[in-house]
């Protein structure tokens, strides 16, 4: 009986021990998260240093959306945070593409119905203390999107930076054209990744006007990948700027050797041969290029508005004055139509004067007569005014002469 009682007491001396052991008072708050690991059963202390030391929280990241094809950047860029799949922050780019996202805190921020309501509700509660520990963002992607492009991603794993502020750079995306490969090389996503980071700060040179820097990132994504269509046509472009036209133009042909469906690059050899009246040259650019712009097989009737960054309105006008100066009139004014029915925004007025001297030529003095009014329309001030007006209004007596004669005729 003895032994009964002393094994009864210890039973239940022991048995609370055991429950506080496993299982804490509901009412007791958890404890912080500490980087040391504590002894079992004793809760670790509370008013020593903070769990996440504050240089450690990132409370920015801020970068650039550009397309990838050196053209504007889109209207309606959506930058978004994905960690493990999830949707975890939005930002909207500005007109030039630049974004900056605040981390902790919903400021600057939104979440649509793809997103996960649930992580924001969490980052609400931390709007005092702005920013996150740095190692939650070794899952996460940083994605850009916009209405006809496809999109571009950053992973923030691979980004080797320090500090509270996180710049990636620039984040490319893909135009979704009318023609694949029209306006944008295939080439650029089989580059090694340090040859599309030259790239991408070329870009970003570039558009500051940084032409000297451009061109070195330039020259170092084709010296890693010499078959870099794209980073040949924007090297290209800067030699251009810098007045450079033949390395230019060898730059240029360097990109149509590499990929003949991506366009940009003949476009540009067609406007230097333009420049210099070379018109066999021009015609066999654009030729090219036309040859591959669905427009120049469809019975157009009407005016349409093309949004294809390449500017076709460019090359058939290009091809209208090769055509013409090469004495190919019907091929002159086939293309010179198209021009004008693709032109909306009125880029080429010379157009209307190579029409102009197309139906004179032909004896519809009617059309000729349109055309150089419109020309002067659009170019008040020419340097060849004096002479279009001249040659007006020889043609409005000329075609007052012909109504004269079919009224006749009619009698």
């Amino acid at each position: 009986m003895r032994i009964s009682v002393v094994l009864a007491l210890a039973t239940a001396l022991l048995v609370p021990v055991t429950v506080v052991a496993q299982k804490p008072p509901p009412s007791a708050p958890p404890p912080p998260i500490s980087t040391s690991p504590s002894r079992s059963g004793i809760p670790p202390a509370t008013s020593s240093e903070p769990s996440q030391p504050s240089g450690d929280l990132v409370m920015y990241i801020m970068g650039r959306v550009a397309p990838d094809d050196g053209t504007a950047v889109p209207n309606d860029v959506l930058i978004e945070r994905i960690c493990n799949n999830k949707v975890r922050q939005q930002v909207h780019a500005s007109p030039r593409g630049d974004f900056s996202m605040q981390l902790g805190s919903r400021t600057d921020s939104f979440l649509d119905a793809s997103g996960d309501q649930s992580s924001q509700s969490v980052v609400a509660t931390k709007d005092a203390v702005s920013g996150i520990p740095r190692r939650e963002l070794k899952n996460c992607d940083l994605k850009a999107s916009a209405s006809g492009f496809r999109y571009g991603v950053i992973s923030l794993v691979d980004l080797d930076v320090f500090g509270s502020t996180i710049n990636v750079g620039v984040i490319s995306v893909q135009r979704a054209t009318k023609i694949e490969g029209m306006t944008l090389s295939a080439t650029p996503y089989k580059a090694p990744n340090e040859a599309r980071r030259a790239y991408e700060k070329g870009l970003d040179a570039g558009s500051k006007g940084k032409f000297a820097d451009a061109r070195k990132h330039f020259e170092t994504a084709v010296k890693i990948y010499p078959t870099y269509a794209s980073a040949w046509y924007q090297l290209g472009i800067i030699l251009q700027q810098e007045n450079q036209k033949d390395e230019a133009r060898t730059a240029y042909t360097r990109a149509t050797a590499i990929d003949t469906r991506f366009l940009p690059p003949y476009l540009s050899l067609a406007s230097m041969a333009y420049t210099e009246g070379n018109w066999t040259e021009v015609l066999n650019f654009t030729i090219h290029i036309l040859d591959l712009d669905p427009l120049n097989n469809a019975g157009i009737t009407g005016y349409i508005l093309d949004l294809d960054p390449l500017n076709c309105a460019e090359a058939y006008f290009f091809n209208a004055v090769a055509n013409y100066n090469l004495n190919r009139i019907d091929e002159a004014e086939k293309s010179g139509l198209k021009a004008e029915r693709v032109d909306l925004l009125t880029r080429f007025p010379e157009l209307h004067l190579v029409l102009g001297e197309i139906f004179s030529r032909k004896g519809n003095y009617a059309a000729a007569i349109s055309e150089l009014q419109i020309y002067l329309e659009l170019a008040p001030h020419p340097q060849n005014g004096d002479q279009v007006r001249e040659q007006l209004a020889k043609l409005e007596k000329l075609n007052a002469s012909v109504s004269a004669s079919g009224k006749t005729d009619r009698k």
